[in-house]
């Protein structure tokens, strides 16, 4: 436990961030599953828009790699060609 005040602010910061962190990546993965688990064509290619979507996002804040994002949007891509 942090005796500096300016630390104890660092932790109750991290504190939030680290919840906001998990719910974004939480997000991110059930949108892939989402689409992954879709039973249609359609489906899968709405699933897949909303997925992209929380990609960039994850990307665009440094939550995951910017080509981590681009490799599972290329995956999920190649899951509706193949539905």
């Amino acid at each position: 436990m942090p005796n500096i005040r300016s630390a104890k602010k660092r932790m109750r910061q991290a504190v939030g961030r680290r919840a906001r962190n998990r719910d974004q990546r939480s997000a991110v993965r059930t949108a892939i599953r989402k689409v992954r688990g879709a039973a249609t064509r359609a489906e899968a290619e709405a699933a897949f828009r909303r997925a992209e979507e929380l990609l960039d996002r994850a990307a665009r804040k440094d939550l995951i790699h910017a080509n981590a994002a681009a490799r599972q949007k290329s995956r999920l891509r190649k899951v509706i060609a193949s539905k």
